[in-house]
């Protein structure tokens, strides 16, 4: 740290680091970790429910049960990365992955195979998109979207290298053995990663933007009372439960209109692809728009092609296309939620107040499922559904007016080079 001192003594009160190595480790370590934790569930749960018995609606549930744990421990988590950095957090959190992992595999029942995925739940938060991002936005400081943006575009592959490897993984061996191999995967490729290439010294927290300091106050918990920030919560918690649920509703919605399983399917694959190229786009987008008209039109966006969905009954290629605009709209609202809290408040307690951002938008993401499957019946169809997620967002939207920080002038910014 001596050195830290020197350099800004010399240059300015906050200078970053930015380890090399970083950035390329936790592209790497995203993909595996999302590849392995997350994708690998939907592939293996039906060899998983044919082998034991265990119900569906019982393996799933222990899954979105580990999704809440994420959402909740990634709060304490937050407050320690602040303080600490990454490495010590996202090196335990691959362990704790191997080892979650490892317990599914052998879990003689399902009590056992729902604790391993509690314990999976906290190594969601301690390894994947929220850590990753907190570490990005205190070394790269205002260059922070750019690494933001190439980490998610790393995040993107996940399922599409790790849902055929895992299938073609279980076609030869059995669920329990294929998830063996995933956790000798993870263990090999996250544990060295993140003890190796997080080893930068962690920089002092940036101070907080003047104007923010004035009229908002400029300690997390001081943030976290204010309209805008509880506005954002809200505003990006019923967007991620709409976004969600379309999501897993699609398949269904295009069942109703008589498209085969397998082109339904496609459609949600290249809506997945779409996500990457809405992403490569979003450096664009910050250059062009304000944080909250940004935050605006991107929900706003996604309730229209909701909508457009709910209301256009075919062809399928039409329908597709729409498939790949809601993707695409997807991708840039990621990367709307990880760069939400240093765009209005600075990075200075980017890993606490990103993680009570997280918990209940993640908390909406792991109940969007059930819920827009239950509500799907009473409403008369997944149509209907839509056309109610697509108000949903219209809402989020309304909500998100409210979230505008007075920006501070350009002599309140400290120069990160």
């Amino acid at each position: 740290m001596t050195n830290l001192d020197d350099r800004a003594a010399a240059t300015g009160p906050y200078v970053l680091p930015r380890p090399r190595a970083a950035l390329p480790a936790l592209c790497i370590t995203q993909i595996v970790g999302w590849g392995v934790i997350y994708y690998a569930f939907p592939v293996l749960n039906p060899a998983i429910t044919a082998d034991t018995g265990w119900p569906t609606t019982a393996t799933t549930a222990a899954y979105s049960a580990a999704l809440l744990v994420s959402a909740f421990a990634g709060i304490p988590i937050g407050r320690i990365l602040d303080a600490r950095g990454p490495r010590t957090v996202m090196t335990t959190g691959s362990i704790l992955g191997v080892a979650s992992m490892l317990a599914a595999a052998c879990a003689p029942n399902l009590a056992a195979f729902t604790a391993a995925w509690l314990l999976a739940g906290v190594s969601m938060a301690a390894t994947l998109y929220q850590p990753a991002f907190a570490a990005v936005a205190r070394w790269w400081g205002d260059d922070r979207v750019r690494a933001i943006t190439i980490i998610t575009l790393a995040g993107g592959l996940a399922s599409t290298v790790f849902a055929p490897f895992t299938a073609t993984l279980n076609e030869h061996l059995s669920w329990r053995t294929t998830y063996v191999v995933l956790a000798i995967v993870l263990a090999a490729s996250t544990i060295p990663a993140h003890a190796l290439a997080l080893r930068a010294p962690w920089p002092p927290a940036p101070p907080t933007p003047a104007a923010a300091h004035a009229s908002r106050g400029s300690t997390k918990e001081s943030v976290a009372r204010t309209g805008p920030f509880v506005l954002l919560a809200a505003a990006l918690t019923v967007s991620s439960f709409a976004e969600y649920a379309v999501v897993i509703a699609l398949v269904p919605l295009f069942a109703e209109r008589g498209v085969s399983t397998t082109a339904a399917a496609w459609a949600l694959g290249l809506g997945g692809a779409g996500q990457t190229l809405g992403r490569s786009l979003y450096v664009v987008l910050t250059r062009r728009t304000g944080v909250t008209a940004r935050t605006v039109v991107l929900i706003a966006a996604g309730g229209l092609t909701t909508l457009a969905l709910a209301v256009i009954p075919g062809p399928v290629t039409l329908l597709t296309v729409i498939s790949i605009i809601a993707g695409m709209v997807r991708g840039n609202l990621t990367l709307l939620q990880a760069t939400a809290v240093p765009d209005r408040w600075g990075a200075t307690h980017y890993g606490r107040l990103s993680g009570l951002l997280a918990a209940p938008t993640l908390s909406a993401s792991a109940l969007a499922p059930f819920a827009g499957a239950a509500l799907a019946v009473p409403l008369g169809g997944y149509a209907n559904l839509f056309i109610l997620l697509a108000a949903m967002s219209g809402l989020a939207a309304a909500l998100a007016l409210g979230t505008h920080v007075d920006q501070p002038s350009s002599a309140d910014h400290v120069d990160p080079t």
